[in-house]
C-alpha cells in the first residue's frame, strides 16, 4: 500500500539533495522521478529536465495546474530559483489531487530547484577554481622550464617563491631556500636590497653571487616590484643569469686590449690613460711629472742572432728588473718591441727622474742568462717633464722618444745614456722626418742618381771596376749629403726600396755600356743587412736577365754585420749568389763583428780595407799593422785585396808594397757621374794613355 502523500517528506528530501550531489543526467532525472511518485503517492510522476520542456509553454512562476482538464488528473510544478529554470514536475494516475498534494509538489519543486541552483554554483566555483589551479600548475611549470632562475622575496628579504632554475643555479632545493633572507647567497657583500628605485623594478646590475658548494660566480640581476591585488608592492621578483664566462670573456679582452701579452705590463693605450688620470692629479697639487721613454741597446742583434724565444724570454725579464726598482705608485709599460715607457708622478723636483733612469740603466748592468746564453744589454733613455714639456700623455710620450734619440745618438749604439728633451731636439727630430718624407718622395720622381767611382788595379793601373754610390739631387738643397739620408734609410726601411733601385739602375747603365762596346767591368753594388734576405739571389738573376748582362758585369759588397745574423742561413743566400757568377765583396773588414773561423766559409772573391784604417798610412803603425795583417789573411785565404780612401802617393806605395791588388780614391777619382766615367774609362783603356783617371 502507497504511503500518504508527504509522509516521509524529510526523508525524500535528503534523498533529493543526495542525488543531485551524485548522480548526472538520466540517473538524476529518473531519480527525482522516483522522490517526485513516493512524495505526491502518485503511481505516475516524472522530471522534466529545462531543455526538455523549451518547447513546452511554460505557466507563470509557482503554480501548480492540471496538465489537461478534460483528461485524467495530474499536477505540474516549474523549478525556478532566482529566474533560473531548472525544469518540471509532472504528476498522474490518482483519481484526484488535493491542496495538500499541490503544497507537497511546490515544495519539493521549490527545494529541488534551490538545491540544483546551489550545485550549479558550486560547479561554476569549481570549475574556475580548476582553471585557476591549472593556469597556476601551467605557469609553474614554464617558470621550472626557463632557464633563468626566478624568485620572490618579501619587503624584508625573506625568500617566498624559488623556482627549477634557481636550483640550478644555486645548488638549493626550494625547500632549502624558500624562508631563509636573500643574504644568505650573498659573496660578503655589505648591501641591502631596500632601495625605491628597486621596488619600482627594471634596475638591471651585475653581482657576486654565492653557490651551495661556495663557489662564487658573476650573475646579470634584474629586480622587479611584486604587487598584490591592489598595486601595491609587496615584495621583489628576481630574475639571475649566470655570465661568469662572459665576465672573464670581458676580462681577458680587457687585459689584451690594454696588457701586453708578453710581459703582462700595460701597454701603450692603458699608459696614456693612466698617465692622463696622473696629470690630472699633479695638476690639482701643482706637482712635477715625468715620463721616461727606453729604448733597448742590442736587443735586436741578440734577437736576430739567437732567435725570438731567446728575446721574449729577455724582454720579459728586462720588464721583471724595471718594476723590482720602481715604487707601487710608479708606472711601467712596454710600448712594443724593445721599447718601454716609465711614468713618475710623485716627485718633487723633475732632476730626480734622472736618478730613477740611472737605476733603471743599473738593473741591465748584470748579464741575463737564458738558456745558456749569457746575455747583455743596455739603454738609451729619453725624459720629458711635465708641465714645461706638456701637459698631455701623447705629448710627454713623443717628446720623450724625440729625447731618447738624442741619447742613442749621445751613447752610441751600444751606450748607456740619459737624455732629457729639450727645443733644439725637436727641431732635428723635425728635420729628420722631412728628410725621410723627401726620400720617400726622391724615390717616386726621379731625384736620385747614381755616381761611379773607379776601381783600380794596382799592377797595371787599369780600371777594373766601380762602385755605384747613390746620390740624392734635392730640388731646393741641391745634393744631399749620402751622410744624411743613407743612415736615415737604413733606420726607417727605405734602404730596401733604395737599394733595389740601384741594382735596377746599375744594370741598366751597364747594358747601355756594353750595348756601348765598353769592355765588361765588375759595378759593385752595396747590399744592406735589410736586403740580405733569401729572395736577393732571385732578384739579381731577374735583374741580370731583364737587361741580358753576363754575371761578371756584378759584385755585391756586404758590410761584416750582415753576416753575423744567422751564420748557415747568410752562407746558404751567398753560396747561391756566387752559382749565379756574381761575385761578392766584403766590405768594412775589420770593423765589424766578423770571426776568422767564420771568414774561411765565405764564398766571398774580395776583402775590402775600410778607409779608416787607410787614412793612417804609413804614418800610424797601427793602421799600417792592420792593413798589412788584412792583406795577409787574404792571400793565405786567396782573396783579392782592394783599399778605398786612398788619397795620396804614400798610401798607395805602403799598399803596393803590402801586396794589396786594387784601390779606390780620390788619389785616382771622385765619384763620377755615368757619362764622366765612361770618359775616363775609354781614356784608362787606350794604348799611352795615363793610368791615372782625370
Amino acid at each position: 500500500m502507497l504511503a500518504q502523500p508527504g509522509s516521509d517528506f524529510l526523508t525524500n528530501s535528503a534523498a533529493l539533495c543526495d542525488a543531485v550531489l551524485r548522480l548526472r543526467g538520466t540517473a538524476l532525472t529518473e531519480e527525482l522521478g522516483r522522490i517526485l511518485r513516493a512524495v505526491l503517492n502518485s503511481p505516475l510522476g516524472e522530471y522534466i529536465p529545462a531543455d526538455a520542456v523549451a518547447l513546452l509553454l511554460r505557466p507563470p512562476i509557482g503554480t501548480a495546474q492540471a496538465a489537461n482538464d478534460d483528461a485524467v488528473p495530474s499536477l505540474s510544478q516549474d523549478l525556478y530559483f532566482d529566474q533560473h529554470f531548472f525544469g518540471r514536475f509532472v504528476v498522474s494516475g490518482r483519481t484526484a489531487y488535493s491542496d495538500l498534494d499541490r503544497q507537497h509538489l511546490s515544495s519539493l519543486a521549490s527545494l529541488a530547484a534551490s538545491v540544483l541552483q546551489v550545485h550549479s554554483v558550486a560547479q561554476r566555483t569549481t570549475h574556475a577554481y580548476v582553471q585557476v589551479e591549472a593556469q597556476l600548475q601551467h605557469q609553474a611549470q614554464i617558470l621550472d622550464q626557463i632557464h633563468e632562475s626566478v624568485l620572490t622575496m618579501d619587503m624584508n628579504g625573506f625568500i617566498i617563491s624559488w623556482n627549477k632554475g634557481a636550483e640550478r643555479l644555486f645548488g638549493y632545493t626550494a625547500v632549502e631556500a624558500v624562508g631563509r633572507n636573500i643574504l644568505f647567497l650573498y659573496d660578503d657583500e655589505d648591501m641591502g636590497f631596500h632601495d625605491a628605485f628597486l621596488e619600482q623594478g627594471g634596475r638591471l646590475m651585475e653581482v657576486r653571487r654565492k653557490k651551495k658548494s661556495g663557489e662564487v660566480f658573476w650573475a646579470s640581476l634584474s629586480l622587479s616590484p611584486l604587487c598584490d591585488i591592489n598595486d601595491r608592492s609587496i615584495g621583489l621578483i628576481a630574475y639571475l643569469t649566470d655570465i661568469t664566462e662572459r665576465k672573464m670573456a670581458e676580462e681577458r679582452i680587457h687585459h689584451l686590449a690594454y696588457y701586453d701579452a708578453l710581459t703582462g705590463l700595460p701597454n701603450r693605450t692603458l699608459l696614456t690613460k693612466l698617465v692622463d688620470q696622473a696629470l690630472m692629479v699633479a695638476q690639482r697639487n701643482k706637482a712635477h711629472g715625468c715620463v721616461l721613454f727606453i729604448d733597448l741597446n742590442r736587443f735586436k742583434m741578440i734577437n736576430d742572432t739567437l732567435g725570438r724565444n731567446i728575446g721574449d724570454a729577455l724582454l720579459v725579464e728586462v720588464a721583471h728588473r724595471f718594476r723590482s726598482v720602481l715604487r707601487d705608485q710608479d708606472l711601467v709599460a712596454r710600448l712594443g718591441g724593445d721599447e718601454f715607457a716609465v711614468g713618475l708622478f710623485d716627485i718633487g723636483q723633475h732632476f730626480e727622474a734622472s736618478m730613477v733612469a740611472q737605476k733603471l740603466l743599473a738593473t741591465l748592468n748584470e748579464p741575463i742568462f737564458i738558456d745558456g746564453h749569457d746575455l747583455r744589454v743596455g739603454g738609451s733613455i729619453g725624459i720629458s717633464v711635465y708641465p714645461q714639456d706638456g701637459a698631455d700623455a701623447e705629448t710627454l710620450l713623443r717628446l720623450a722618444d724625440i729625447a731618447m734619440y738624442r741619447a742613442k745618438q749621445e751613447g752610441g749604439a751600444d751606450g748607456d745614456h740619459v737624455a732629457f728633451y729639450s727645443q733644439d731636439m725637436n727641431q732635428g727630430m723635425q728635420e729628420r722626418m722631412r728628410i725621410e718624407t723627401g726620400l720617400r718622395n726622391a724615390l717616386g720622381n726621379g731625384e736620385l742618381l747614381l755616381h761611379y767611382q773607379p776601381k783600380y788595379s794596382i799592377p797595371d793601373g787599369k780600371i777594373i771596376g766601380a762602385e755605384a754610390l747613390v746620390r740624392w739631387r734635392h730640388p731646393l738643397r741641391g745634393l744631399v749629403p749620402p751622410s744624411e739620408f743613407i743612415p736615415l734609410a737604413e733606420a726607417t726601411g727605405l734602404v730596401v726600396q733604395v737599394g733595389e733601385w740601384v741594382l735596377e739602375t746599375a744594370c741598366a747603365q751597364a747594358q747601355v755600356w756594353k750595348d756601348a762596346g765598353l769592355p765588361p767591368i765588375r759595378l759593385a753594388v752595396n747590399v744592406s743587412a735589410r736586403e740580405f734576405t733569401a729572395a736577393l739571389p732571385g732578384r739579381v738573376s731577374e735583374t741580370l736577365k731583364r737587361y741580358g748582362l753576363e754575371p761578371t758585369w756584378l759584385e755585391l759588397e756586404i758590410t761584416e754585420s750582415t753576416l753575423m745574423h744567422n751564420i748557415d742561413r747568410v752562407i746558404g743566400i751567398m753560396d747561391r749568389i756566387t752559382a749565379l757568377g756574381v761575385t761578392l765583396s766584403l766590405d768594412d773588414f775589420g770593423t765589424g763583428y766578423s770571426s776568422l773561423s767564420y771568414l774561411k766559409r765565405f764564398p766571398i772573391d774580395t776583402l775590402k780595407i775600410d778607409r779608416s784604417f787607410t787614412i793612417g798610412i804609413p804614418e800610424d803603425t797601427n793602421d799600417c799593422a792592420i792593413a798589412n795583417t788584412i792583406i795577409s789573411i787574404a792571400q793565405q785565404l786567396k782573396h783579392k785585396v782592394i783599399a778605398e780612401g786612398v788619397e795620396t802617393e804614400a798610401q798607395l806605395a805602403f799598399l803596393k808594397n803590402s801586396g794589396c791588388d786594387e784601390v779606390q780614391g780620390y788619389l785616382f777619382s771622385k765619384p763620377l757621374e755615368a757619362d764622366a766615367f765612361e770618359r775616363a774609362l775609354r781614356e784608362n783603356w787606350l794604348p799611352g794613355q795615363s793610368t791615372r783617371a782625370a
